[in-house]
């Protein structure tokens, strides 16, 4: 916590504002409209997952449609999906960013118009673990082919790509923050919309799409997806310590970094050039069992657990979840391998650098290096 989130919760209390309005809802909404540039109008929700499920609903996606989404992610990306009767498209990822690739993105774009006759309804790109796609290229793709953007930036909160925030890309962005992310509000997320319109409605479908009545009249469907005044005040008093969160993990993932520079068969995800700019909300590792004596990830992750340090394999690819067995995947497997030889670390705003320094210790006692 940042040390001002009681304050704002004091005051929801004392003035009864414990609804999902008020005005730590509309001061949080503020605070992340600003911090994103100011041109944006953010809606607070309930989770990231409401937020892109409200995406999905104001593009139209229904029963049957197509919709293209990262397979390296996690399930909450693509389960809104389907709660529309949807379809989902998988696309693999590129070795660069570990985010969806342009190439395999327009190769699938491509073959669902010449399968289906009509194209996918919405791409839904996800900047994994904090570090930027390729928004230039997966942007020019969608653009050219008329398909909308939903950016899902869960992870992304104070990222950049071309000094442009993440979440502001396409039509619309996802935020959340549960709380594993960069700030949370305990539970909750926001929809980034490109306009007031599309603000104003997805506070109306938020909100059990109410019509404006003297009655309780509705002419839609709609779903209890606001955020509470008492949770937005965890998030208001969150967002005044962002810069610092955002600092705070870059460190430690350059702790990291500096650590395992000399250990051959570790690789950092890490920014390919000067146009990225991650927030490195977790630091993750891939193991190169060819260069570290046959040491898997498997073993460096049972090697922590060993020593009570959590650690976790990446993403497994949502196309090869039992759930999406059926959905088709267009890729060459480097999701897959990602997936096999990778592992987050642990990279809580709160370690220490003792703590830090203990990780880095069993991994190099394992490798023997």
């Amino acid at each position: 916590m940042g040390g001002s989130e009681q304050k704002y919760i004091k005051e929801a209390f004392d003035t009864n504002w414990v609804v999902p309005l008020g005005p730590n809802v509309n001061g949080f909404e503020d605070d992340l409209k600003h911090y994103l540039g100011g041109e944006h109008s953010v809606v607070a929700l309930s989770a990231g997952t409401a937020a892109l499920h409200l995406a999905l609903v104001q593009l139209g996606v229904g029963y049957g449609d197509e919709v293209i989404c990262q397979s390296f992610t996690f399930a909450a990306s693509a389960n809104p999906i389907t709660y529309l009767g949807g379809k989902p498209i998988f696309v693999d990822s590129e070795a660069d960013t570990w985010n969806m690739s342009p190439y395999h993105l327009q190769e699938a774009i491509k073959d669902r118009i010449a399968k289906t006759g009509k194209k996918p309804k919405a791409i839904i790109p996800v900047h994994l673990y904090g570090m930027p796609a390729k928004m230039d290229e997966i942007m020019e793709i969608a653009n050219r082919y008329e398909i909308p953007v939903i950016e899902d930036a869960a992870e992304a909160l104070g990222s950049e790509f071309d000094g442009v925030k993440c979440g502001t890309f396409g039509t619309f962005g996802i935020l959340s923050f549960n709380g594993n992310k960069i700030i949370t509000t305990s539970g909750g997320g926001a929809l980034v919309c490109s306009t007031q319109e599309q603000a104003r409605k997805t506070m109306f479908l938020a909100t059990q799409a109410r019509d404006n009545a003297p009655h309780y009249q509705h002419s839609e469907i709609g779903f209890n997806y606001r955020m509470s005044n008492i949770c937005a005040g965890i998030g208001r008093g969150q967002a005044e310590v962002l810069s610092l969160r955002v600092a705070r993990r870059r460190e430690i993932n350059e702790i990291y970094r500096k650590a395992f520079a000399e250990i051959k068969g570790i690789t950092l995800q890490s920014e390919p050039n000067e146009k990225y700019f991650s927030n490195y909300w977790l630091t993750s590792i891939t193991v190169n069992p060819a260069e570290t004596d046959g040491i898997t990830r498997e073993d460096l992750r049972l090697a922590c657990d060993a020593g009570n340090i959590e650690t976790r394999p990446l993403w497994k690819p949502m196309h090869l979840q039992p759930v999406f067995a059926n959905a088709p995947f267009y890729g060459d497997g480097t999701s897959e391998k990602l997936f096999n030889d990778g592992l987050c670390l642990p990279a809580g705003s709160i370690l220490t650098n003792e703590q830090i320094n203990r990780v880095i210790e069993v991994i190099r006692q394992t490798i023997g290096q």
